[in-house]
């Protein structure tokens, strides 16, 4: 093949991506479409998520105050073993367990985060010093890494209401002495 035919093949392809270009250049001003200055659908509470992000940094997230009695009747301990199934991949949930990639999660209701002695948790966790009470573990379940910023834990959540009821059910049997439920 000699360089004329080099040059017809390239110049080919250079006019193709140029009419592709051009057609598209033309069509944008062709149907030109302006946008409208208010949405056709309003997302409640969307103005007030934007105002927050851009108002002082220093005020206190507002977190969603949750029924716990409610919610924890929703779930079921058998339903909650089958869920907490997924756990097992890094957690072990037995009197005289192991820890795992995650710590032992026997008795975990009631427990302070970040206290089972011989685990080495994310300074994250051990700075989060709070107790493992329903309210607290529901709100971690939701999405590990947005509750507690910095853990170890690459979990994405349970979504779910009924799923999270029914795993704090079954941890919270897994203990010598479970917490009464609210």
């Amino acid at each position: 093949m000699d360089s004329f035919e080099i040059n017809k093949i390239i110049a080919a392809v250079l006019l193709t991506a140029l009419i592709v270009i051009g057609i598209g250049k033309f069509t944008d001003i062709l149907f030109h479409v302006e946008k409208p200055k208010v949405s056709a659908y309003k997302v409640e509470g969307l103005e007030l998520a934007a105002t927050d992000t851009s108002a002082n940094s220093k005020q206190a997230k507002v977190i969603e105050a949750v029924d716990i009695k409610a919610l924890l009747a929703m779930g079921d301990i058998a339903h909650g073993e089958k869920v907490f199934k997924k756990c097992t991949a890094c957690h072990q949930i037995a009197v005289d367990g192991k820890n795992m990639i995650g710590p032992n999660l026997w008795g975990v209701i009631g427990r302070a985060s970040g206290s089972v002695a011989d685990y080495k948790y994310s300074k994250a966790m051990i700075a989060h010093g709070k107790e493992w009470s329903f309210e607290e573990m529901n709100s971690y379940l939701i999405k590990p890494q947005a509750h507690i910023k910095g853990t170890k834990m690459a979990f994405a959540g349970l979504r779910k209401e009924k799923d999270r009821a029914s795993v704090i059910l079954y941890m919270n049997s897994k203990s010598n002495t479970p917490k009464p439920i609210p």
